[in-house]
């Protein structure tokens, strides 16, 4: 039944969070199931220090958020069967999740042109890197990027092109106006898309090819940050767009999201953009002086 409602990826994580239940059930329970009425907080707090413990992969342990991601799901579980009416008192009633929050990381101006400016004799290495900038200047994600299609593209009356698509994780309309650097890529796979079968503007590249190119890409670059598609979305919110000036209400928008709040967590606000903020405020006051000192000559 979930499998018509989650996505690929999401189904594949709550899999993990049954493996963890099996082993879990097996090691402390010595048995495969238990009775829904049989849950209890002191269930789910031996769990969550299982999970810590005894990871799924090898010398591959769980981390913090990570755990609570597992509990975050079997949380929802336990809910839905309470709306059921299966289970009379959810046991997770006085059990708080405990995320950390981490720092979203992004390119600064200099490393983005790095990036850019650099060009690779390896056509993967290219590729990767094309759609890695053009996530950059758009803040699409990368599955977004791969399925983007030329009816995706509309043009304006005033001849502004922009990209009106839906976003493949939430299904949220988003629509966002070509910065040059991401038309230039555009362009470019648009006029070798003559020569290819596929419907879409950009080549499909496994999760494994990008995630090996983005590391040389990073070695080459002499960038220390551990690059992603994710820290793209996070480099157009940030670098690209809030430094520069670009009201957070209209970053949300072209982010896709449907909180203001999310979009903070995306789009953090830097010491760069402080000092820009600071900086009008203070060609501000001089003019106001300045036209103040007129006056009174």
């Amino acid at each position: 039944m979930m499998k018509a409602v989650l996505k690929k990826g999401s189904m594949k994580n709550y899999y993990t969070t049954e493996k963890y239940l099996k082993n879990f059930l097996k090691r402390n329970y010595h048995k495969g199931d238990i009775l829904l009425k049989d849950l209890t907080y002191e269930f789910i707090t031996a769990f969550e220090f299982f999970i810590r413990s005894h990871p799924v992969k090898k010398n591959d342990p769980c981390t913090n958020n990570g755990t609570m991601k597992h509990l975050e799901r079997l949380k929802k579980i336990v809910a839905w069967a309470q709306k059921n009416e299966w289970i009379d008192k959810n046991p997770f009633i006085g059990f708080q999740l405990k995320f950390k929050r981490h720092e979203r990381d992004f390119l600064q101006e200099t490393e983005l042109a790095a990036i850019e400016e650099h060009g690779f004799d390896n056509p993967m290495l290219e590729k990767v890197k094309d759609l890695f900038v053009f996530s950059c200047y758009t803040g699409l994600a990368y599955i977004d990027v791969t399925k983007l299609k030329p009816e995706h593209i509309i043009t304006n009356v005033d001849g502004m092109k922009w990209i009106k698509t839906n976003r493949a994780k939430t299904e949220t309309s988003v629509n966002i106006p070509f910065l040059k650097p991401a038309l230039l890529i555009l362009e470019k796979y648009v006029e070798q898309k003559e020569a290819q079968v596929s419907e879409t503007i950009f080549p499909w590249i496994s999760n494994q090819e990008v995630n090996r190119s983005l590391k040389i890409i990073a070695e080459v670059c002499n960038i220390k940050k551990h690059l992603t598609f994710h820290l793209a979305r996070h480099t157009f919110a940030t670098t690209v767009t809030l430094i520069n000036g670009v009201p957070i209400e209209t970053i949300s928008k072209m982010l896709g999201h449907t909180k203001l709040s999310t979009t903070m967590i995306y789009a953090k606000v830097t010491q760069s953009k402080i000092g820009l903020d600071m900086q009008v405020l203070q060609n501000k006051l001089d003019a106001r002086n300045n036209k103040t000192k007129m006056k009174a000559v």
